[in-house]
């Protein structure tokens, strides 16, 4: 198929806050070696900032090295934490804990990370930076000495059976030297470079979270501006990793979320179920009489930390922000990281294109040039926190003050991980867990919260939740399993129906919300997340 094709100096994979931060600084770099240099960025949301979701409580230290007049240039950091506050809840009551180090905010701002981007895509369009949104990279293209030749975005307009629509369009090929992939979590195109390039050879694998956020519109009385309260405990049970956030913003707004570890074993939890029991507890519950729900998401995170860090670089481009795993886990943070490692690969890029203006060059420098920042020391120091909790709770927690206090991040160990994937049960030795259901005040289904997310796709596609093999849901999953893909996804895409006598899985790809839960848990890793047409899936605002 004949495509048309663009030519950058460098592409960017993914509006995120380590895109947009590598972009900017690249465009900064070249204005102060009055170079030229082409940088653009593709999105697949329908803007940059749809598709974004976090907490999310920012530490501005990339952003004040990034732009130290933030400020002045309207950047919407509004809300300064002002009380920080951390509980264990048992199922009737809340008892106040030590905030741990990690999770002090001080000098950190509550903030809405989407229309954070959205201020950072305005910094980088006025840079010189060329951002295309609605544009998703569906294939990663390759110079004939197997170095990265950039990327193509999907075609538009295929009917479900792959054919050509009537108003088909073939996607763009966009050429660059350097080609860099900030995809955010389990990015797609950068699992297969992973396989190509055998960048996670000698590394620990990649462990992960769901979070389950809502924004609701609360009471005045009831809203305390600045106030940050994270939770452990209840209605985890003490071998299962989980916790809450509520943050309260401005305007009387709210952010409520769960975050459940994908390495949980009963086959029966939903952690959107846990997030629904969550809020009505009664320490959390009170916030909420007389709120109104605004807006639903869900997405997973990296959690593997400094020993799940993958080989970052490969001829033709390299790997930042989440995509690389760069989330400190224990200070629930990844955006300043994330933009950090933007920064950093934007300067390897800039020497090396100064000095070899040729595609296809591997900028092993920036590896180097991210050992020697803040970044690495601070993911350091936090390594062994998170596996820790393969213990349990109180193990965790004993281990994680010890850590913090005595060793201060130094110990001369470091902990293991284990895939995600591996670790459920058979249903046969777990208990069924019954959840109460939904209220339509406080708790409520997923299809009802689907419709708050905004999500869209255009049915007449190819469905891009792909089966390697259509008899494993049924075979395994439902025999064994007793089908867990219709509990932890957050959306309702998967459903077992009967048809003529028989047991199927039913996909409803249009109600994806694009978390990639399901490319990370599925037990026998049979279901492969692949882009849908550009464009699609969540419209998130102010998430």
């Amino acid at each position: 198929m004949e495509r048309e094709a663009m030519e950058f100096d460098v592409v960017i994979v993914g509006g995120g806050p380590s895109g947009l931060a590598c972009a900017i600084r690249l465009r900064q770099l070249a204005a102060e070696q009055g170079r030229e240099l082409s940088v653009c960025v593709l999105e697949k949301g329908s803007e940059v900032g749809a598709h974004i979701l976090s907490g999310a409580v920012l530490e501005p230290r990339a952003l004040n090295e990034l732009m130290p007049d933030w400020k002045e240039k309207g950047a919407p950091l509004n809300t300064p934490v002002t009380d920080d506050r951390f509980l264990f809840l048992t199922e009737t009551r809340a008892v106040r804990l030590p905030t741990p180090p990690t999770m002090h905010n001080h000098g950190n701002y509550i903030v809405s990370l989407g229309n954070v981007c959205r201020w950072l895509a305005q910094q980088a369009e006025a840079a010189g930076v060329d951002i295309y949104p609605g544009f998703a990279a569906s294939e990663v293209l390759y110079h004939e000495d197997g170095s990265v030749k950039g990327v193509a975005t999907g075609d538009m307009g295929r009917a479900k059976d792959g054919s050509e629509g009537p108003n088909f369009a073939p996607g763009m090929e966009l050429h660059a030297k350097q080609t860099v992939f900030a995809e955010g979590c389990r990015g797609s195109l950068t699992k297969t470079l992973f396989e190509r390039f055998r960048l996670r050879d000698g590394v620990e694998p990649q462990v992960y979270g769901l979070g389950i956020k809502e924004l609701w519109e609360v009471q005045p009385d009831r809203h305390h501006l600045g106030r940050v309260t994270h939770t452990v405990g209840w209605p985890m049970d003490t071998a299962t990793y989980g916790g809450s956030f509520c943050y309260h913003l401005e305007d009387n707004l709210v952010v409520i979320g769960f975050v459940v570890g994908l390495n949980y074993t009963n086959p029966y939890l939903s952690p959107f179920e846990e997030m629904q029991r969550f809020k009505t507890h009664p320490a959390i519950r009170d916030t909420f009489e007389g709120a109104r729900r605004v807006s639903y998401g869900a997405r997973a995170i990296s959690a593997g930390g400094f020993q799940s860090i993958p080989k970052m670089t490969f001829p033709g481009g390299l790997l930042i922000g989440d995509t690389a795993g760069l989330l400190n886990v224990p200070k629930i943070k990844g955006s300043h990281t994330a933009m950090k490692s933007g920064m950093t690969a934007a300067e390897a890029i800039f020497e090396l294109l100064r000095a070899e203006d040729e595609p296809g060059k591997e900028a092993v420098d920036y590896p180097h040039r991210l050992k020697n920042t803040w970044l690495w020391d601070e993911l350091y120091r936090v390594r062994n926190i998170k596996p820790s909790f393969h213990w349990g709770l109180w193990p965790a927690m004993a281990y994680s003050a010890l850590d913090s206090y005595v060793f201060r991040g130094k110990a001369p160990w470091t902990l293991h991980h284990h895939p995600d994937h591996e670790s459920l049960k058979p249903a046969a030795q777990c208990k069924e867990i019954v959840y109460p259901k939904p209220d339509g005040v406080l708790t409520f289904d997923r299809l009802s919260s689907v419709f708050l997310s905004n999500t869209n796709h255009e049915e007449d596609q190819p469905c891009h939740l792909t089966l390697k093999d259509d008899t494993v849901p049924t075979r395994l999953n439902l025999a064994v399993y007793a089908g867990p893909e219709q509990r932890y996804c957050p959306a309702g895409v998967y459903e077992f129906v009967t048809e003529a006598g028989e047991q199927k899985l039913r996909i409803n790809a249009q109600n994806c919300v694009h978390c990639k839960t399901c490319d990370i848990k599925d037990p026998s890793q049979n279901i492969n997340w692949v882009t849908p047409e550009g464009g699609g899936g969540p419209n998130y605002p102010n998430m």
